[in-house]
């Protein structure tokens, strides 16, 4: 009779994967500071050879010290200060992290975009040499830039602008390497990285799904910004037939005159425009975006009905309307619709019906066709 043994629990399969894996990388770190080109590098992502890359480029070497700085208190009230918007809207979140991960002595550290830290989730309690490792690092004011401690998950998610997990191996010094890390980048409602959102532990069992919850975590941290950020009209989007209501909606924040002032990394995907300010003398108007009037979306906003919104591209998104003052005061503000907002979309409504005959539709208008094709063209159609 052949003998059946147990599989080995999760973790302890999951230990040996993690000591496989560490050998490798430990291999392709040695080629890459030994000067081997790519050698090893299949066993590692591109993005960290890039990070130890510029490690060696800065002239640091692996064995160096690391030392977290002391900080003062008045650097830590300078921080608190000037991230004060981003910090109010990640504390929710970092309360509801510190539960998710409380039994993992995982803990979250959220920093601006330079990479120094500006507020902490809950600590692992102990008096051990795992919980002060976390303490050297877990405080306001320290740098934990690439620049400062070489390469960790903060380092280098500030550097590619997307989530990472990093192994506690790939950690370009060795006094780091008793940290494993996973980050997600944060941006602010103008689309600009204002800083990221970091799960670390020490001397911990590998946990990569943790890049999962910290990418889910940052969506509702860069959402909670657009919100708070001053708007008259909020639109929740969505693709028709989907869910909404939560942190995968598109998020977009006009003003009274319908200029956009905020929004996500989803509605900025979904409408694939330069949303931002930027430097244009005039902002991206909800008239550059959708094919309607738009005093439609106040309509919608009074009320309470989602809408579909046609693109100009011909797409269609779903939109809920919520006005900042909604619960205060049921009148839509004294916006009128711009003219050419209200002939475009005629037009378009003209051409949509005739199913697309230039012709037809211009007859119906009483216009040329040349017009029909000179208004679409000046509106991106």
């Amino acid at each position: 009779m052949p003998l059946h043994l147990p599989a080995p629990p999760a973790d302890s399969a999951r230990a040996l994967a993690d000591g496989a894996r560490a050998l490798a990388i430990t291999q392709a770190r040695r080629a890459c500071i030994d000067g081997m080109g790519s050698a090893g590098s299949a066993s590692v992502e591109p993005w960290l050879l890039r990070s130890w890359q510029r490690c060696l480029t800065a002239g640091h070497r692996p064995d160096q010290r690391v030392v977290f700085n002391s900080v003062t208190r008045a650097s830590i009230q300078e921080a608190r200060e000037r991230h004060r918007a981003l910090i109010g809207a990640a504390r929710p979140v970092l309360a509801r992290l510190s539960r998710a991960i409380a039994d993992t002595r995982y803990f979250a550290i959220l920093t601006d975009a330079q990479g120094m830290v500006i507020d902490v989730g809950d600590l692992p309690g102990g008096s051990d040499e795992a919980t002060r490792r976390a303490r050297d690092i877990g405080r306001v004011g320290i740098d934990l830039s690439e620049r400062a401690v070489g390469t960790t998950a903060i380092g280098a998610v500030l550097a590619e602008q997307a989530p990472v997990w990093l192994h506690r191996a790939e950690h370009f010094f060795d006094d780091t390497g008793i940290y494993s890390c996973a980050g997600a980048p944060l941006f602010g409602p103008q689309g600009d990285c204002i800083g990221m959102l970091d799960l670390t532990g020490v001397q911990v069992v590998e946990r990569p799904e943790l890049r999962h919850l910290a990418a889910l975590s940052a969506r509702s941290i860069e959402n909670a910004l657009v919100r708070a950020q001053p708007h008259a009209l909020l639109l929740r989007l969505n693709w028709p037939g989907c869910a909404s209501g939560d942190d995968a909606d598109g998020l977009l924040g006009l003003d009274a005159d319908g200029r956009v002032v905020a929004s996500n990394g989803t509605a900025r995907q979904m409408l694939q425009q330069p949303l931002a300010r930027g430097t244009a003398a005039e902002p991206c108007h909800a008239s550059d975006l959708f094919a309607l009037p738009f005093d439609m979306l106040w309509n919608a906003a009074r009320h309470g009905e989602p809408i579909d919104v046609p693109l100009w591209s011909g797409l269609r998104l779903q939109a809920w309307a919520q006005r900042a003052d909604a619960g205060t005061n049921t009148s839509a503000p004294a916006v009128a619709p711009r003219l050419r907002d209200v002939e475009t979309a005629l037009i378009r409504k003209a051409v949509e019906e005739a199913r697309g005959n230039v012709a037809e539709a211009a007859r119906a208008l009483g216009i040329s066709r040349a017009t029909v094709y000179r208004k679409l063209a000046a509106r991106g159609r």
